[in-house]
């Protein structure tokens, strides 16, 4: 009987594997490295520079919206839309948020629960000022007023 660890056949099939092994485990070291920091963690922290409307701003360094998760409020043409679009920019303009995206949607911005620097919930301090109100279909009651 031929043992396998002898066998010259197996002994290279043994040191192929272990190759391609070590080239996946340092590949999977470089895509997971720190510096790669909102594709990787879904996280993104940055100060506010523009509020578009109550629910939409952009952060600096982040060339795609920031649509807030689990927040409707009206378009700033719509009635409502300025008072929530000044409520947002007096909430948020110049801060720095911490937001966790969750998807992206259909129009291409990142859809995220952000948070203020005193650990506040953006979308929460919005449908208790009034001025925006939950989206139930998306946040399936998370603020609790579905």
């Amino acid at each position: 009987m031929i043992r396998p660890f002898l066998n010259p056949r197996f002994t290279r099939q043994l040191r192929r594997a272990a190759f391609l092994l070590m080239i996946v485990v340092t590949t999977s070291a470089f895509i997971g490295a720190p510096n790669a920091q909102a594709q990787q963690s879904n996280t993104l922290e940055a100060r506010v520079s523009k509020v578009l409307d109550g629910d939409t701003f952009t952060l600096r360094g982040e060339s795609r919206r920031i649509r807030v998760w689990g927040l409707d409020a009206p378009e700033w043409d719509q009635r409502g839309g300025s008072a929530a679009t000044e409520t947002l920019h007096g909430l948020i303009s110049g801060k720095t948020l911490s937001c966790s995206v969750v998807d992206i949607d259909r129009y291409g911005r990142l859809v995220g629960q952000c948070f203020l620097p005193d650990g506040r919930d953006i979308a929460a301090e919005m449908i208790r000022s009034g001025a925006a109100s939950e989206y139930c279909r998306y946040s399936r009651g998370f603020y609790g007023t579905c």
